[in-house]
């Protein structure tokens, strides 16, 4: 027999539909024809699958060993892999709903690949090795980051560690409610101090590479950014970069096609530039992070209202500005 207890993440959703994450590998059949046969219980009664489970209720499974295991498999079930011992070090922010972790350059905010490990993964073994969430509450929820940045783009990435709070960010981040500003060092010196910059673009998802123009065309969208000079000096410039739309690669591609391509950035930017970056200060990755998030006065989250999250500038952006 194996039994679960209902957390705050279950928490008003229908009998049935937690026993399929349960036992994902059986069908919905199945699972009513064990709650006929009482082989799945409610709080140690008969039950329909279409109740209301509550924070608290039980769930009783009375399978055998055997028999359970090969019904929960083990895809969404358990970590992957293990916290390591720093990553406590990444936390910016952690409350009982949100995580706001700060990514280094060359880590996945999600894996692509099965074996990819990512800011995702670590997260969970983090929660689980401190006692944060267990084993059985992964097959029901499974905490996730709810931004992305790339993998060479150093910074803050949110993630929602209860249903409440991946919900919540997920919204505000889909209604541009969250601030989001970014510091980048470019090449050239950016002489007006404040351009609101508006484009179109597209991605190439074979190539992993976006196509950005000031006219419209066909398969494009609006993106914006605003951006303001911090510096310039000996050809570069510190950016302050607020992120208005938010897609992929768009603050790279948005400065590069305005003449100011990234420091370091294999992908847009310059292949001179980058090799006397590389030579000079041992650059080897675009000089972009995203360095502050700013939480509205409305949202649901009310430990983070109208707060605002900054993290020290990155080590490696020091190239003598």
């Amino acid at each position: 027999m194996k039994e679960f207890t209902i957390g705050k993440n279950e928490d008003g959703k229908r009998l049935d539909a937690v026993a399929a994450l349960i036992i994902p590998n059986a069908g919905k059949g199945f699972v009513y024809r064990m709650l006929r046969k009482k082989n799945i219980v409610l709080n140690d009664r008969k039950a329909e699958g279409t109740e209301r489970v509550r924070a608290g209720d039980v769930i009783k499974f009375y399978f055998s060993d055997e028999t359970f295991e090969g019904f929960a498999g083990t895809a969404q079930s358990g970590t992957d892999t293990d916290a390591p011992d720093g990553f406590g070090e990444m936390i910016v922010y952690q409350d009982e709903d949100i995580m706001l972790i700060n990514k280094p350059a060359g880590m996945l905010s999600q894996k692509a690949d099965a074996s990819d490990v990512s800011v995702n993964e670590l997260m969970i073994a983090y929660l689980v090795a401190n006692g944060k969430m267990s084993e059985d509450e992964l097959k029901t929820f499974r905490p996730s980051v709810c931004n992305r940045l790339d993998r060479n783009t150093s910074g803050i990435v949110c993630a929602g560690i209860s249903l409440r709070g991946t919900r919540e960010l997920t919204q505000l981040i889909r209604d541009r409610k969250i601030g989001k500003y970014y510091l980048c060092i470019v090449c050239g010196e950016v002489i007006k101090q404040k351009v609101c910059l508006r484009s179109f673009l597209s991605k190439d998802e074979k190539n992993n590479r976006v196509r950005v123009s000031k006219t419209e065309f066909e398969g494009a969208l609006p993106v914006e950014i605003e951006y303001s000079t911090l510096k310039a000096a000996d050809g570069y410039s510190l950016l302050k970069v607020r992120l208005i739309t938010g897609k992929s690669h768009q603050i790279r591609a948005q400065l590069a096609s305005v003449g100011f391509p990234i420091a370091g950035d294999t992908k847009y930017g310059s292949k001179t530039q980058n090799d006397f970056l590389r030579k000079k200060y041992g650059i080897k990755r675009q000089l972009l992070t995203a360095y502050s998030l700013e939480f509205p006065d409305d949202t649901c989250l009310e430990r983070v209202r109208s707060k605002t999250f900054t993290i020290p500038v990155p080590e490696d952006f020091f190239i003598g500005l």
